[in-house]
Order: C-alpha cells, then structure tokens, then sequence
C-alpha cells in the first residue's frame, strides 16, 4: 500500500471533515431520522437527546480539526471547538431544562459547569490577546 501524496491526503482529510461535520449537523436536527436511516432502528426519548450531544460533539470535534486553517502555536483550533462544545452544550441543556421541561439532579449543575468553562475559556483569549497588544 502507498503513501498518498500531501496534496491527495489533504484532500481526503477535507472530504472527510466535510463528511463529518454534515453528520455532526444532520445528528444536532434530526438524530431519530439519521439513526433511523444509519441503522434501521427507531430513536426516541432519552435516545433523541444523547444523538443531539453527539452531534454537537461532532461539530465541536470538526471545528477544532478543520482542514486548511492556520494553527498557530496557541492551539486556536482546540481552543475554538472546545468553547463552541461548552457554549453549545450549556445552552442546548439549559434548553431542555426550561422549554423542555426536563430535569435531574445534575442538569442545572452540569448548565453552570459548561458555562463557566465557556467563561474561563473567553477569559483566558482575552488575556491573551492584552499580552501579545502589549507585548507588540
């Protein structure tokens, strides 16, 4: 088996996160049709939600691993899916605890634990960014 060339393996590594990120997409909309089209099985109740904490994780995860952005040495990428996964997955829980009418006893607790994780991780870009304006 060959190698493929860095210009073919970017390509596939495009296709791919492509791929995966209209899944992670189609999962966050409608997880009971693509599980239900995927594996020829109903999805309903707590099955539903856990697709839609997949698909978000999926977007996170695509996000982070996108093809053809610039990384720096900072970890941007890591840094902009794990904030879009916590910012996503308070709201969306923060969502099924009110409008949903859902709730356990670690639903709000696990709300305020993605959010402030959100907060401390616009806090530390921010500081960031005030060292490399002073440091400039």
């Amino acid at each position: 088996m060959s190698e493929a060339s860095p210009g073919n393996s970017g390509k596939f590594l495009a296709f791919a996160a492509i791929a995966e990120a209209g899944v992670g997409l189609a999962m966050t909309i409608d997880p009971a049709r693509v599980v239900t089209l995927l594996l020829g099985v109903d999805l309903s109740g707590a099955g539903t939600l856990l697709g839609r904490f997949f698909g978000i994780a999926l977007l996170a995860l695509e996000l982070a691993c996108w093809p053809g952005r610039p990384r720096g040495n900072n970890g941007s990428r890591i840094f902009e899916g794990l904030l879009f996964y916590n910012v996503l997955f308070a709201l969306y829980l923060a969502y099924l605890g009110t409008l949903g009418r859902l709730w356990g006893w670690l639903l709000w607790p696990a709300v305020a634990f993605h959010a402030v994780v959100a907060l401390v991780l616009v806090s530390a870009w921010r500081g960031e960014r005030r060292t490399k304006a002073i440091g400039k």
